[in-house]
C-alpha cells in the first residue's frame, strides 16, 4: 500500500527532492525515505568515484595518428548533486562532462611527439594538463575530476615497426659488446698464462745456473763412493766432463 510512497537511499547515494516541480537545496542522505508521489519526486543520484572511459585518435605533432584509450576517474559530490540537478540536469555525463573530456584530448593530447606518447614521462605530463583542464572546466559546474589516466596508447605501425627495429639493433649492439669483452677477457687470460710459463722457465733456468758448483758436487762424491753413476755436467766444448776425462786419460 505504502510501496509508492517510500525511496530507499543507499550509502554511496542521496536523494535528489523534487516537490511541485521545484528541485529542493537539501539532499536525502542514505535511509528510507517517505514521499508523496502526486507531488513529490525522489531521483537516486550516484555521489561515489566513477570511471569514465574514451577512446580517441589523436594526431600527433609528424602529422602520425595514435590511439588514446583513457579514463576519467569523476564524482559529484553529495553537497553538489542538487546543484548539478537543477543547472545541467540528470545527463550531465552525455551533456558536459564528455564534451569536455573530448575537448580536452583534442586540446591537450593532440600536437604532441609520437615518442611522447611512448615514454612514461609523457603519458604523465598529458594526463595531468588534461586533469588541469578538467577541473578548470568542470569544478564551478559541480562535477569534480579526480585523476585522467591514459590506460594504453596505440602507436602507429610505422613508428612501431621503428621502435621494434631500434631495440633489435640495441640487443644486437648489446651482444657485439659482450663478446668483445669476453674475447678481452680471454686474451688477458691467455696472456697472463703464457707470462706465469716464462717467468718460471726463467726462475728454473736461474736455478740450475746458479745451482751449478753443487751439480759438480754431487759428481766428485759420485766418483769417490765408487757407484755406478753417471753425472754429465756441460762444459765449453759441449762434452759431458767424464767423457772429456776419459778421453785425456787414454
Amino acid at each position: 500500500m505504502f510501496s509508492g510512497c517510500v525511496v530507499q537511499v543507499e550509502d554511496g547515494q542521496v536523494g535528489v527532492k523534487i516537490d511541485f516541480g521545484h528541485i529542493q537545496d537539501q539532499v536525502l542522505g542514505a535511509g528510507w525515505h517517505f514521499f508523496f508521489p502526486p507531488v513529490t519526486q525522489v531521483e537516486i543520484w550516484n555521489v561515489k568515484l566513477q570511471e569514465l572511459k574514451e577512446m580517441a585518435q589523436v594526431p600527433s605533432s609528424e602529422g602520425l595518428i595514435s590511439q588514446l584509450d583513457i579514463s576519467i576517474m569523476y564524482q559529484v559530490p553529495s553537497s553538489k548533486a542538487s546543484f548539478v540537478r537543477k543547472t545541467i540536469g540528470p545527463y550531465y555525463i552525455s551533456v558536459v562532462l564528455e564534451p569536455y573530456v573530448r575537448e580536452a584530448i583534442r586540446n591537450v593530447a593532440s600536437g604532441y611527439a609520437v615518442k611522447a606518447l611512448y615514454s612514461e614521462a609523457g603519458r604523465k605530463e598529458i594526463g595531468t594538463k588534461m586533469l588541469d583542464f578538467l577541473k578548470s572546466k568542470l569544478d564551478d559546474r559541480g562535477i569534480m575530476v579526480q585523476d585522467v589516466l591514459l590506460r594504453d596508447v596505440k602507436l602507429p605501425p610505422s613508428f612501431s615497426q621503428s621502435i621494434e627495429l631500434k631495440l633489435k639493433a640495441e640487443q644486437e649492439a648489446l651482444q657485439k659488446e659482450f663478446e668483445l669483452q669476453k674475447a678481452k677477457k680471454d686474451a688477458e687470460i691467455e696472456v697472463a698464462k703464457a707470462e706465469g710459463v716464462a717467468k718460471a722457465n726463467q726462475i728454473i733456468g736461474e736455478s740450475l745456473k746458479s745451482n751449478e758448483s753443487y751439480l759438480r758436487y754431487l759428481w766428485i762424491r759420485g766418483l769417490k763412493e765408487g757407484k755406478n753413476q753417471v753425472i754429465y755436467v756441460p762444459t765449453e766444448a759441449g762434452l759431458p766432463i767424464l767423457e772429456a776425462m776419459r778421453n785425456q786419460s787414454n
